[in-house]
């Protein structure tokens, strides 16, 4: 595993730092990725592969005793039955190493995340540019006047 010293920069870094065992199930992980979403552009964030489509799509890491994937909370919450048997949280899902890796499942939700994200993309409105006068900025607050017409002194916070 990289340590803290030597962060990856790319995806192909960050996988060689693992036992071949781990990086051949990096590798498989990532290669479902790309076939689900070629045109999600590959980076590391968050010290992990991420693959970014208008957004982040997908993480995914590994660990001592497990491969966790970060779909997103929607992804999670689509494929709730079926990640019962894996630890998971809102965001995350743990795959033990010690188990068979869900292939099939992985796929599927990171397939799940792409139809969501188009979807997201699809909705959004184009910008419009704005008709609208540009409107006049914040005055600066104004001095209190006295009854005789003299702006008072302002008055500052003490210490």
């Amino acid at each position: 595993m990289a340590t803290a010293a030597s962060q990856p920069t790319t995806i192909d870094a960050y996988i060689a730092g693992f036992p071949v065992e781990v990086q051949e199930i990096l590798g498989k992980v990532r290669e479902l990725i790309r076939k689900e979403a070629p045109e999600a552009e590959e980076t590391i964030k968050y010290q992990i592969p991420t693959f970014v489509l208008n957004g982040n799509l997908v993480h995914f890491a590994a660990f001592k005793k497990h491969i966790g994937l970060y779909p997103t909370p929607s992804g999670i919450a689509a494929f709730e039955r079926e990640l019962t048997a894996y630890t998971n949280a809102k965001g995350s899902v743990q795959f033990p190493l010690d188990r068979p890796i869900p292939y099939s499942l992985i796929r599927r939700i990171v397939a799940f995340r792409v139809t969501e994200v188009r979807g997201k993309q699809q909705a959004k409105p184009a910008r419009k540019a704005s008709t609208k006068a540009p409107t006049a900025t914040k005055k600066a607050p104004q001095s209190k006047k006295t009854a005789s017409g003299i702006a008072a002194p302002r008055r500052t916070k003490q210490k």
